[in-house]
């Protein structure tokens, strides 16, 4: 039986996912922030800095704000500021039940 290598993350390529994209527990790792200068320092002062585990929780009913956990807190950000902070997997992370 012949073995398929599997294809390996090119580091230098940025990230396509974003917080938006995923679902709800799954762990991943800030990679950039695509937001003007002063929203991003403010989600930066929250925790929000690339390097930094974040985990995905729950939408509120009607499509509202998603929650997410960073540093220890939870904090409420909508789809259009999720779409813009790109992530990468953490690849030896399982869901989080939150």
């Amino acid at each position: 039986m012949a073995s398929r290598k599997r294809p390996v993350a090119d580091a230098s390529k940025p990230s396509t996912l974003t917080l938006a994209d995923l679902p709800a527990g799954q762990r991943c790792v800030l990679d950039r922030l695509d937001l003007p200068e002063d929203v991003a320092r403010r989600l930066m002062e929250l925790g929000f800095l690339p390097g930094h585990e974040v985990v995905p929780g729950m939408r509120a009913p009607g499509g509202g704000p998603r929650v997410f956990r960073v540093d220890g807190s939870e904090v409420a950000l909508r789809e259009e500021t999720a779409a813009r902070l790109y992530v990468r997997r953490d690849p030896e992370s399982d869901l989080v039940v939150l």
